[in-house]
This record gives C-alpha cells, structure tokens and sequence, in this order.
C-alpha cells in the first residue's frame, strides 16, 4: 500500500528528535512550506482542531511575543509573505472564516467544491461589484479595493470586511502577497496589508479547473481531510471544508 505523504513528513520529523525524546518543531519558512505541500492544508492558527495550524506546528521560538518595551515579535507571521509567493499554495481565509493554506496540487479540487456552495455573485450585488473592481484592478490592497468600491464611509469597514471573507470562502478571492509600511529608514513595521487578487490572475484558469464534479471534489477532499487528521470527527472535518 502507498504511503501517504503526510506519513512521509510525520515519519521526516520524528526522525529530528531531541534528547528527551520530544518531537522538533518546524523552525523556518522553508520547513513550513515543505509541510503545506505534504499535508495539503493547514490554517495559520488554530481553528479547534488541535495540532492542525501553522501557529502550533511551529517551535515556540517562532510564535508571538510582547517584549517588556511593548514591542513584539512573530516569525511565522513574517513568513507569510515567502510561503505564498514562494511556497507553490494559495492563501485566504478558507476555513470557517480563518485564514490558511491550501497546496496548488489541492486547490482544484478545493475550489471546485468551494464554488459549488458560494457560487458566482448576482450581477448587481455588492459581492459582483467588489469581484469586477478586483477583476478590472488585477490586485489591490483591502484598503484600496474598499475606497474603489465607495466603503469609505464610518463603520463601513466591517462590513466590507465581511463581503471579502464571503467571496474567500467560495474562492473568488485570495491574497497575492503582503505589503508593509516603511518607516524614514526604510524599514517595515505593522502588521502588514493584504494584497487580494482573484485565484485566475494569480495562478491561471486552468490551475482553478478540474474534471471531477463537485461532490467527487468533496469525496476526494473529505478522504483526505480524515487521513491527515485522524482523530477529528466528522462535524470537524465538515467545518473546516465549508
């Protein structure tokens, strides 16, 4: 019987324990990459599924911190930006509204299914309206796309907010990249924006394509979803596929 490929990096990394006999945690960009491509999905936190996020993957050094001074440091949230660009997945907020990553070789079947539930926005909706600003833009920061769709306005930004995470969930929309303010220096600070764009202009029509119909998509998809996560139960697994 084949192996399955997230045995494969399980068994990689429990080849790296330490003395006490505790398992190594991923420690770079690099790491984290290889592990989205072996397991196919991972959200960036947790989302109620223990062990199943980026954010406990990682080794406790590359995790949030608040220094005394009010300063803080997070690595995995700076690799953010490496992981899509570089990584070979697709990233937005697919899983119950949180964001996380879903590896290319997956994003067919994924989104196939996604769109079946959240299909093509109404002509004349403000869902359509913020799907052809995107469309006619290429890519845009949220910010940028919200004033290009007049959400200007006070308490206007939840509200956008939520029609974004709306069209991410059916895989209309996804991140490109992150961009950072710089300071005099030249050097990045915040927490960064998000730069959207449609999975088409990122990855190509045919990379958003394929011949199973969407219940095989989920079949396919809800297999493997128990495979990498064994001991999560069906409502589980159904919330995180949507």
């Amino acid at each position: 019987m084949k192996t399955q490929p997230f045995l494969l990096f399980f068994d990689y990394l429990c080849t790296r324990r330490n003395r006490i006999g505790k398992m190594k945690e991923i420690y770079s960009a690099a790491e984290l990459m290889a592990y989205i491509q072996q397991i196919g999905f991972l959200p960036l936190l947790n989302g109620g599924v223990a062990g199943f996020s980026a954010e406990e993957v990682v080794a406790d050094d590359c995790r949030y911190v608040v220094f005394p001074d009010g300063g803080w440091d997070w690595p995995l949230w700076k690799w953010k930006g490496e992981i899509v660009t570089e990584g070979n997945c697709v990233y937005g907020k697919f899983f119950a509204g949180k964001a996380g990553f879903v590896s290319r070789a997956w994003w067919p079947d994924f989104c196939n299914y996604r769109r079946s539930r959240h299909p093509q926005p109404v002509e004349g909706t403000i869902e359509d309206a913020i799907l052809t600003t995107l469309r006619e833009q290429g890519s845009l920061i949220t910010r940028e796309l919200r004033a290009a769709c007049g959400f200007d306005g006070p308490k206007m930004r939840s509200r956008f907010d939520g029609y974004i995470t709306r069209l991410q969930m059916g895989c209309h929309i996804v991140t490109e990249d992150f961009v950072y303010p710089t300071d005099r220096h030249g050097r990045e600070y915040g927490w960064g924006w998000s730069l959207l764009t449609t999975p088409e202009a990122l990855l190509g029509r045919e990379a958003c394509t394929t011949d199973h119909t969407p219940p095989q998509s989920y079949d396919r998809l809800k297999a493997h979803f128990h495979t990498i996560l064994p001991t999560a139960t069906d409502r589980q697994i159904e919330k995180l596929l949507g």
